[in-house]
C-alpha cells in the first residue's frame, strides 16, 4: 500500500482543497473592500462638488480591475476536480462574459492504461445483475455442450475425446466423468444431466469396482469419491447438515441412499492403500478387483497426494457412522505433523515404506500443491475441533505460509507482478522463477484463510483479522492478479501450463505469451513445452473464493474473459470442449481430451462466481480438491476427533 503525503485520498484532498479555496476567496474579497473603503474614505475628504469625472473615471476602472483579480484568482488557480466543483457553484451569479473570458480549460480526469482500470472498484462499470445472470446462464450451457459430446461419444468411460469423437479410460475405468459432473449438475439445476447421471451410477458403478484393476488412490478419492459424497449431501442424504447450501431443490434428484453404498464399497477398497502400508503413508495404487495395494514402480508416493484425503473420509465417517474410514486418513496428517520442514515448507515426495520425504525439490506446483490446501481445509471442516485437537493443522498451515513468503514470493521486472517460484534443490540450492498453472489455488486458499470464509467487511467490522490475515489477503489479491496475467499475456487469453518469470539477476530469457499489447508481455516467459492448456480450474477457483470475500467485481469480470477464451478457443462443435497444444498460436492447435475437471470444476466455479453468494456459502462449505462441496461439520457425532 502507497503512503505519505503524496497519495492522500481523494476525500482528503477534496477536503483541503476546498478549504484552501474559501480561504483564498475571502483574502480576494477583503482586499476588494479595503481599497474601495480607502477610495472613499480619501474622496470625503473633498467635496461633492470637487469630484471630478477624471476621478470618478479612475475610481471605475480601479474597482473594475480589483474585481477581475479577485475572481480570477478564485477560479484560476485551483486545479482538477476541486476546479470544476467551484466553478459550477459561481456559474449562475457571476457574469457570463467576464467569466467566460477568464476561465481556464477544465482538467479532464488522467485516462488509465487497460490493466489499471480495475485498481480502484470506483472507476470499474460495474455488469447489472441481469448481465450476471445472463452469463451464469452462458455457463450452464456451456456444461450442457459439454455433457452432450461426454454423452453421445464416451458415456460410461472416463473421459471424452472430442476430436475424435470417443471415450477413453484414463482413470481406471469407473466413469469418472459422470462422478465428476453429476453434483455440478445438480447446483446448476440441469435435471436431464442429473437424471442420466444418477441413472449410470445406480446401475454401472456397484459393478465396475468390482471388476475393474489398478487405480490411482489420490485420484480416485478426490474425483469419485468427492463426488459421490457431494452428490449424496446435495439430493438430501445429510438431514443434519442439509439445509445451508441454498441449491434449489428439483424433481430430479440422485438416490442418496444408492450413493452412499457405493461411497462406502469404494471407500473399502481403497483403505487397503492405508492399511497395507508399514507406515501412516499409504501406498499410490490400489488394485480394486483383488483389494490390493502398492507403492509407485520408484517406491514413493506424491506428498500432495498423500495427504489430499481427509475431507472426503471424515466426511464419509459422518455419515456413516463408522469412524475408520476417518482414523486412517487422519493419521498421515498428525505424522506428517512429526517431520522435519524447511520454515513448514515440505519436499514433493515421501516414501511409504520409511515415513520420510525423498528429495529435497520444494514447490507448491504439481506434487505439492494440495497437501497446504487441505492442511487449512481439514481444519475448516472440523469446526468442534478447530481450537483444540485440529489446532496443529492452522499452525502448520500458518508456518507454511509463512515460509512461501520468505523463501517463495518474487516480483518480476519490470512491472512487479508477485509470483510463488520454486526450490528445486531445497533451502540451500537456487530459486526457480518457475510456477505451475497449478499454484494460481493459492490465493483461494489464502483468502479462506484470513477470513475462514466470511466476508472481509464482516470480518472487519468483527475485528476478526489479524495483520498476518490482512497481509495474507493482499498476498492472495496479488497472486490472483498474476494468474490472470498468465492469461491475457497469450494470443488465446488462455494460460499455459506453466509460465517462467523475469526476475532481478536471472538473465534466463524465453519466448513471450505472444499478446504484445500486454502491459506484461516481458515479465512473463513461455516455453515451448509448456504451452498446453488442460482445461484447469485453479485460476477461477481462486476468483470465486475472492470475489465472496472482497466482493470485489473485478474478479468476475476477470471471470468472463476466461470464460469467453474457453469459448472461442476451446469449443468443440459436435459435443465437448479441448484441451489446447499452444495457447500462444492463432489459431491454437487442439489436444484431443476434455479433462473431467472441466465439468466438475472448471465451469462450476465459474457457474458460482456469477452466482449469488447464498449458494453454498464458505462458512457453511468446504470444497475439496477437486470442487465437490461438503458441509462443514459443526457438530461432535460420529467423528473421532474428541480429545
Amino acid at each position: 500500500m502507497s503512503g505519505g503525503s503524496g497519495h492522500l485520498p481523494y476525500s482528503m484532498r477534496d477536503v483541503d482543497g476546498v478549504g484552501a479555496y474559501n480561504n483564498a476567496k475571502f483574502r480576494h474579497r477583503s482586499r476588494l473592500r479595503m481599497a474601495t473603503q480607502s477610495l472613499f474614505t480619501n474622496s470625503s475628504k473633498y467635496q461633492c462638488g470637487k469630484f471630478t469625472v477624471g476621478k470618478f473615471l479612475s475610481l471605475l476602472m480601479v474597482s473594475g480591475l480589483i474585481y477581475l483579480f479577485a475572481h480570477k484568482s478564485s477560479d484560476g488557480f485551483v486545479s482538477g476536480e476541486i476546479h470544476d466543483k467551484v466553478e459550477n457553484r459561481h456559474t449562475k451569479k457571476d457574469s457570463p462574459k467576464i467569466h467566460t473570458f477568464w476561465r481556464k480549460p477544465p482538467r479532464l480526469p488522467p485516462r488509465l492504461p487497460p490493466n489499471e482500470i480495475y485498481k480502484n472498484n470506483s472507476l470499474l462499470l460495474q455488469s447489472p445483475p441481469s448481465e450476471w445472470a445472463s452469463r451464469q446462464k452462458k455457463v450452464k450451457e456451456a456444461f450442457e455442450h459439454a455433457w452432450s459430446g461426454y454423452r453421445n461419444y464416451a458415456m460410461g468411460y472416463d473421459e471424452l475425446m472430442p476430436l475424435s469423437r470417443r471415450g477413453v479410460d484414463g482413470l481406471g475405468g469407473l466413469g469418472a466423468t459422470v462422478v465428476d459432473s453429476l453434483d455440478t449438475a445438480i447446483i446448476m439445476g440441469v435435471d436431464d444431466v442429473v437424471s442420466e447421471a444418477s441413472k449410470w451410477i445406480e446401475d454401472n458403478l456397484m459393478k465396475k469396482l468390482s471388476e475393474k484393476g489398478q487405480v490411482n488412490l489420490f485420484e480416485t478419492t478426490i474425483r469419485v469419491l468427492g463426488g459421490l459424497l457431494s452428490a449424496y449431501h446435495l439430493s438430501g442424504g445429510d438431514k443434519a447438515r442439509g439445509s445451508d447450501s441454498g441449491v434449489p431443490v428439483t424433481s430430479k434428484r440422485a438416490n442418496p441412499e444408492r450413493l452412499l453404498e457405493v461411497s462406502k464399497d469404494l471407500a473399502d477398497r481403497l483403505l487397503l492403500a492405508f492399511t497395507s502400508s508399514p507406515t501412516a503413508i499409504p501406498f499410490s495404487d490400489v488394485v480394486l478387483r483383488d483389494r490390493t495395494a502398492h507403492a509407485a514402480p520408484d517406491g514413493l508416493s506424491s506428498t500432495s497426494e498423500a495427504t489430499t484425503l481427509q475431507l472426503e473420509y471424515s466426511y464419509l465417517s459422518t455419515i456413516s457412522g463408522d469412524p475408520k474410514y476417518d482414523l486412517e486418513a487422519m493419521k498421515v496428517l498428525e505424522h506428517m505433523r512429526k517431520l522435519p520442514t524447511v520454515e513448514g515448507l515440505v519436499p514433493i515426495y515421501i516414501n511409504p515404506s520409511s515415513g520420510q520425504f525423498s528429495g529435497e525439490n520444494i514447490r507448491l506446483g504439481s506434487r505439492g500443491d494440495s497437501y497446504y490446501e487441505y492442511l487449512l481445509k481439514v481444519w475448516v471442516q472440523q469446526e468442534k475441533y478447530r481450537n483444540t485437537s485440529l489446532k496443529y493443522l492452522f499452525e502448520m498451515y500458518t508456518e507454511a505460509m509463512r515460509g512461501v513468503k520468505h523463501l517463495l514470493v518474487r516480483k518480476t521486472i519490470p512491472n512487479g507482478l508477485v509470483f510463488v517460484g520454486e526450490l528445486p534443490y531445497g533451502r540451500n540450492g537456487g530459486f526457480s522463477p518457475k510456477m505451475d498453472h497449478l499454484v494460481c489455488f493459492l490465493p483461494g486458499t489464502l483468502a479462506l484463510g484470513a477470513t475462514k470464509g466470511i466476508t472481509k467487511k464482516k470480518a472487519l467490522e468483527n475485528h476478526l483479522l489479524t495483520v498476518e490475515d490482512l497481509e495474507n489477503l493482499q498476498l492472495a489479491e496479488d497472486l490472483a492478479k498474476t494468474c490472470v496475467e498468465m492469461y491475457f499475456v497469450t494470443s488465446t487469453g488462455l494460460a499455459p501450463e506453466i509460465a517462467y518469470f523475469h526476475i532481478e539477476g536471472n538473465s534466463e530469457g524465453g519466448p513471450d505469451g505472444g499478446n504484445k499489447s500486454s502491459q506484461y508481455v516481458n515479465d512473463i516467459m513461455i516455453k515451448p513445452l509448456d504451452r498446453h492448456n488442460l482445461l484447469r480450474p485453479e485460476t477461477v477457483e481462486s476468483l470465486f473464493v475472492l470475489y465472496r470475500i472482497t466482493e470485489d467485481p473485478k474478479y468476475r469480470e476477470w471471470g468472463w474473459r476466461i470464460f469467453q477464451a474457453f469459448e472461442k478457443y476451446t469449443k468443440v462443435d459436435s459435443g465437448g470442449y479441448s484441451s489446447l497444444d499452444d495457447v500462444t498460436n492463432l489459431p491454437p492447435p487442439r489436444r484431443d481430451k476434455m479433462e473431467t475437471f472441466f465439468l466438475g470444476e472448471t465451469l462450476k466455479y465459474l457457474y458460482l462466481l456469477f452466482g449469488e453468494s447464498s449458494i453454498l456459502p464458505l462458512d457453511k462449505y468446504v470444497f475439496n480438491t477437486e470442487a465437490h462441496p461438503l458441509p462443514i461439520i459443526q457438530s461432535a457425532e460420529q467423528t473421532s476427533h474428541s480429545v
